[in-house]
C-alpha cells in the first residue's frame, strides 16, 4: 500500500484498517461469490494537506457502471434536498437565466438538474453509471456517460462553453484524481463562477464515530480546510460552506476564481472550528480509530447476546454504509437474518462479502422481526415515521451511530 498523498504527494500517517472488504454496491447472486473482489480497506492522514484519504481505492471502472445499485430519486428527503439545492443556485448564483449554463458531475438520475431543466435553464449532467444517466434522460435531463477530469472538460468546453456553475453532490469524495478535477474546473468555470460540491463531513464523522462513511466509494473524507489546500493549486479557494443534515453530517463548499467572492464569515468560524476538534492533529486519528474498535465489539456483543435469547433480527435498508459495518464486524446472517430494501435492483441479491439475502418489505410487514438494525441511520427521522407502525407494536430499532443502542 502507498503512503504518498493523493493530493499533495506527503508522506501520510496510517490511521485504521477495516480489514478485507467487498464493493460495497456489489450485491450478487450466489453464482458470483467465487469471483467476488476484495480490497484491504484502510485510511491515512496526510499531516501537510490534512486530507483523510483511502491508502488503496479499487479502479472507478468497477464502482460505476452500467449495473450501479443507487438512484439518488428513491428518497423522499432528498428529492426535496436537491429541489431547494437548485432553487438557490438559481436564486444566488444565476444571473441571467437565458445565458446560463449548470454542469452537475456524478448527476445520477437527474434529481437536481431536472429543476434547470425544468426552468428551461442550459444544463449538462455528467454521469458514469450509464444505468443511472439512462433515467435521467429520461427524465429530460441532458446527461453524457463520461468520467469527469482535464479530458472531459476539454470535451465539454468545446462544445458547450465555460460554466456559471459547476455543481456535485457525494460526488467528489469519490474521486481519486483530484488534480484533473482541479485541472477541469478551472477550464470550465466562468471567472465569476461557482464550482460548489457537498460531501460527508470530515467533523461530523469523527465526532459520531460514523466510521460507515469509509467505503470503495469514498476515498476521501473532507474538511473546509483539506479542500482549501486541495483545489488552491488550480486558483481555486473556498470563499462560503454550509453545514447540513444528510448522510448524517455533510458539508456543502462553495469555491471561486480566487478573489473572486469575498470570503464569507461561515469559512473563517468552521475553520476555527476544526481546530478545535483538532482535525489538523493526528491523535485525534488514533482516538477514532479507538472508537472504531469499541464500536463494534458493542455492535456485535449486542447481536450476539439477542441471538442467544431467541430473538429475530433483520437489518432495515441495505446500503453502500452498510457493507464497512458488516465486514468489519463480521456480521453475516447467522446474527442477522435478512436486509428489507425498497431498490428493487438489490432485491432478491446477497449483501457483498457478508452474504446477507436483501429482501423487499413484504415480509417485514407480515411478519415483523423482533429487532431491526437501521443502516440508513442518517434517514432516521424519515424512517421512524415511516414505520410508526412497527415500533408501537413493541418492536425495536437498533442503532450505532454515534453509540449502539437499542431505540
Amino acid at each position: 500500500m502507498s503512503n504518498k498523498c493523493r493530493v499533495c504527494d506527503a508522506e501520510t500517517k496510517f490511521v485504521i484498517s477495516y480489514g478485507k472488504m467487498p464493493l460495497a454496491n456489489a450485491f450478487l447472486e450466489p453464482s458470483q461469490y467465487d469471483k467476488e473482489y476484495f480490497f484491504e480497506l484502510a485510511v491515512s492522514h496526510c499531516p501537510s494537506c490534512k486530507m483523510l484519504q483511502l491508502i488503496d481505492q479499487p479502479k472507478p471502472e468497477l464502482m460505476f457502471h452500467e449495473e450501479y445499485a443507487f438512484f439518488s430519486g428513491t428518497s423522499k428527503a432528498m428529492a426535496v434536498h436537491f429541489e431547494d439545492k437548485a432553487n438557490s443556485h438559481i436564486q444566488e448564483f444565476i444571473k441571467s437565466p437565458s445565458d446560463a449554463f449548470v454542469i452537475e458531475l456524478g448527476s445520477n438520475d437527474g434529481i437536481m438538474l431536472k429543476h434547470f431543466a425544468k426552468n428551461k435553464i442550459k444544463h449538462l449532467g455528467i454521469e458514469p453509471s450509464r444505468n443511472v444517466a439512462e433515467v435521467a434522460r429520461q427524465n429530460g435531463v441532458d446527461t453524457i456517460v463520461e468520467f469527469f477530469g482535464k479530458e472531459t472538460a476539454q470535451k465539454v468546453l468545446n462544445t458547450h462553453g465555460k460554466a456559471d456553475i459547476i455543481s456535485a453532490s457525494n460526488v467528489m469524495c469519490h474521486i481519486p484524481d483530484l488534480r484533473s478535477v482541479g485541472q477541469g474546473v478551472d477550464l470550465l468555470l466562468k471567472d465569476d463562477g461557482v464550482f460548489e460540491f457537498e460531501d460527508p463531513y470530515l467533523g461530523a464523522m469523527i465526532e459520531k464515530t460514523s466510521y460507515d462513511q469509509i467505503y470503495d466509494e469514498h476515498v476521501y473524507i473532507f474538511s473546509v480546510t483539506s479542500v482549501d489546500n486541495a483545489f488552491a493549486p488550480y486558483g481555486l479557494e473556498v470563499f462560503h460552506v454550509t453545514p447540513l443534515e444528510t448522510h448524517g453530517g455533510s458539508m456543502r463548499y462553495h469555491l471561486c476564481r480566487k478573489g473572486a467572492h469575498p470570503i464569507r464569515q461561515s469559512v473563517i468560524d468552521q475553520k476555527a472550528k476544526e481546530k478545535s476538534l483538532g482535525l489538523d492533529t493526528y491523535e485525534t486519528y488514533e482516538k477514532f480509530a479507538q472508537s472504531c474498535e469499541k464500536n463494534k465489539k458493542e455492535l456485535v456483543e449486542l447481536l450476539q447476546n439477542l441471538k442467544s435469547e431467541g430473538k429475530r433480527v433483520v437489518g432495515y435498508a441495505a446500503t453502500s454504509k452498510s457493507t464497512t459495518i458488516l465486514n468489519y464486524c463480521g456480521i453475516g446472517s447467522d446474527l442477522i437474518e435478512c436486509i428489507y430494501d425498497t431498490t428493487p435492483i438489490k432485491q432478491n441479491k446477497f449483501t457483498p462479502g457478508m452474504h446477507i439475502p436483501v429482501k423487499s418489505f413484504d415480509d417485514f410487514y407480515n411478519n415483523a422481526p423482533d429487532y431491526a438494525v437501521l443502516f440508513a441511520w442518517n434517514h432516521a427521522k424519515e424512517i421512524f415515521a415511516k414505520e410508526e407502525s412497527y415500533t408501537q407494536s413493541g418492536k425495536n430499532w437498533i442503532t450505532f451511530c454515534p453509540d449502539v443502542k437499542v431505540a
